[in-house]
């Protein structure tokens, strides 16, 4: 009996300790950036201009613009969890060829931006700053926002805060905590220092919303992400893509014949 009570409470103990570790070490789980060197020279076919956004303590962010020939707008674009603009970037043309200006920033820590993320909170104050500082040069009425994976979750808190004139989600999650649970379903929620709860956020979002999700995601569930459907709108709508997984949407035919149609009436 002594051993079993042993064991049970050495299996506690390493249970707690997984836990704390998750909690306090959270930023190497879930974010996976490239770090580019402050002198590197991004290679795109297009025309397109390097942004520095000073944040309130000092950090500095860095984007990347491509102008359109003549711009409809601007896709103010906030990518996935892995990488760097000098891959991201390359999704610019898509929306360009549209006739839309495209900024995509990178967060902290990523590419040339300084500093490293740290909470949840910081991480939404710098990609409102971005907003705000973009909003000088892009009205409001004619900016759409658009998050990939990750940036789906920044990008819904910016729609609710502000007035964009579209807000395209592509792989959303219900939240991080929803999508934790689906990995590692042991994982107690509150050890998730960043929830991110779109499911939340979404119904105080004004704007138009459209919604692309893949339904052979293996990343975030289609199962989850139609838990949203739940806080859309009339007019809003919800695009499941046959066959497509989490990566790559961008280049799928079926999410650029949407696009065109969506972007063309607006």
């Amino acid at each position: 009996m002594k051993v079993l009570f042993w064991m049970l409470g050495l299996g506690a103990a390493l249970y707690v300790a997984v836990c704390v570790l998750l909690y306090f070490q959270q930023e190497r789980l879930l974010f996976f950036p490239t770090k580019l060197a402050p002198g590197y020279r991004f290679r795109f076919a297009q025309h397109f201009e390097e942004r520095w956004l000073p944040t309130a303590d000092g950090t500095r962010l860095h984007g990347l613009l491509f102008p359109a020939d003549s711009a409809r707008g601007l896709v103010f674009y906030l990518h996935g969890n892995g990488g760097a603009l000098d891959s991201w970037g390359e999704v610019a043309a898509t929306y360009t060829h549209l006739g839309y200006s495209v900024f995509l920033l990178d967060y902290r820590g990523y590419g040339k931006s300084e500093g490293r993320i740290s909470s949840q909170a910081q991480l939404l104050s710098d990609v409102d700053t971005a907003y705000r500082q973009l909003a000088a040069d892009f009205p409001e009425n004619r900016t759409v926002l658009l998050g990939y994976s990750l940036g789906t979750g920044a990008a819904t808190w910016l729609a609710a805060r502000h007035h964009p004139r579209l807000l395209i989600l592509q792989a959303p999650y219900a939240s991080v905590r929803a999508t934790a649970r689906q990995h590692y379903p042991w994982v107690p929620g509150f050890v998730v220092r960043y929830p991110l709860a779109t499911d939340e956020v979404l119904p105080r979002v004004t704007a138009p919303i459209i919604i692309f999700h893949g339904d052979q995601d293996e990343v975030i569930s289609p199962q989850s992400t139609a838990l949203l459907k739940q806080a859309l709108k009339p007019g809003d709508e919800f695009i499941s893509l046959p066959g497509a997984g989490h990566n790559g949407m961008t280049n799928n035919p079926d999410y650029q014949r949407a696009l065109r149609r969506i972007l063309a009436g607006r």
